[in-house]
């Protein structure tokens, strides 16, 4: 399986997750100038960019190291660019999540949802 398929079904895995938990989608795999956004949902009043990280092992830190200080900018500049292009969503208060997706040694896959996993700076 190639890298972006098998990162697409995560991503719907994630999405799947998170919709059980509340959350309703508004865009998937959005692409703006400066980078691209996994999932943006909608939490309450809350507007939610959500970088999606699946590891299959922890070594190198596994999938909470996986989201360098250069991605979270380029996630930000994109949110920015969403909120600008899409006036319906400006009234919500935007986060930052992370929804790490951690393979077991038995083959299990544990969902890890880190809100406000960072901050636009």
């Amino acid at each position: 399986m190639n890298r972006r398929r098998n990162g697409l079904r995560f991503e719907d895995r994630a999405r799947s997750y998170l919709e059980r938990r509340g959350l309703s989608l508004l865009s998937q795999n959005f692409y703006g100038r400066r980078g691209e956004i996994d999932l943006i949902m909608r939490d309450g009043d809350r507007i939610c960019f959500i970088e999606v990280k699946y590891r299959k092992s922890i070594a190198y830190g596994g999938a909470a190291n996986a989201i360098p200080a250069a991605k979270r900018r380029r996630i930000v500049d994109t949110a920015l660019y969403y909120l600008a292009t899409h006036a319906d969503t400006r009234r919500l208060a935007p986060r930052f999540d992370a929804l790490l997706i951690q393979q077991n040694p038995d083959g299990r896959e544990d969902f890890n949802w880190i809100k406000n996993a960072f901050y636009a700076e």
